[in-house]
């Protein structure tokens, strides 16, 4: 995995026993870690990177400052009023790669929202698997503010917020609360400023000490199964993961040591 020296805008650091945890933060506090071109490619490269890490247990994604994603840096922005179709669609396909590369990794990824989360910040967190976040956070869609669509950030913020929810905040964009994020679903644990890092902490412990590859296994089944419907085939589908979970040398060795009431290797 790259160090985080390779990087200009974000921060990549090995914690937790042996490494297992992976930290990414955004460092872009002057401008309330703001994308622009430079971070859509480093955040994309280094999830690309922990995904392929077979050693790695979990992710943190963090950010230093007061906010943790204030969407759309203003001089990207301001670099974009003047581009054309073309270069839109390119633009904005890299934005949706990048959220594709978090989603997708195959290591389980906890959102630490420390501060605001806006417009592509908001897609930022709905990317993520687990989500912990600070009372006093914010949250707001605020595309249509500037006569834009929350578009690239969508298919995560629709699945992660619901229909009904995310046709209200697409169409108002007003400022909803973190309490009112963890109502609809977005946000998974509420927490102080205090205690903020003992509940991802946890999080991350109680991830680690599962089977790692049971655990990747089980991301990728719900984001599989979810509103799909429930025809033989993916019954069938079902039926043949856990026949191979369960095949595999870490099934056997799980059960084996529930059985015996040992440790298995992989909390050793």
């Amino acid at each position: 995995m790259s160090s985080q020296s390779n990087y200009l805008t974000i921060s990549v650091q090995r914690e937790g026993p042996n490494g297992q945890i992976a930290r990414v933060s955004l460092k872009r506090p002057d401008v309330r870690n703001a994308f622009n071109e430079v971070v859509v490619a480093e955040l994309t490269a280094a999830f690309a990177a922990v995904g392929q890490d077979p050693e790695l247990r979990v992710v943190v994604l963090a950010a230093e400052g007061k906010a943790f994603c204030a969407g759309a840096d203003l001089n990207w922005m301001k670099a974009m009023a003047g581009f054309s179709w073309e270069q839109n669609h390119a633009d904005a396909a890299l934005l949706a790669e990048m959220l594709w590369t978090i989603y997708s990794c195959p290591v389980p990824v906890i959102a630490r929202v420390q501060g605001d989360a806006y417009a592509g910040g908001v897609g930022l967190v709905a990317v993520c698997d687990v989500v912990v976040a600070v009372e006093t956070a914010g949250f707001c869609l605020s595309e249509a503010k500037l006569g834009l669509l929350p578009a690239t950030i969508s298919p995560y913020v629709v699945r992660a917020l619901g229909e009904q929810a995310s046709r209200r905040y697409f169409l108002t964009a007003e400022r909803f609360s973190a309490a009112e994020a963890h109502r609809l679903g977005l946000v998974q644990e509420l927490a102080t400023t205090d205690n903020l890092d003992e509940k991802v902490s946890a999080l991350a412990a109680a991830i680690a000490a599962n089977g790692p590859q049971a655990v990747r296994a089980c991301k990728r089944l719900v984001q599989d199964v979810a509103h799909v419907p429930v025809t033989p085939s993916l019954r069938d589908d079902t039926a043949r993961r856990i026949a191979d979970i369960r095949a595999s040398a870490e099934g056997r060795e799980g059960v084996q040591s529930f059985l015996n009431k040992s440790r298995p290797a992989w909390l050793a």
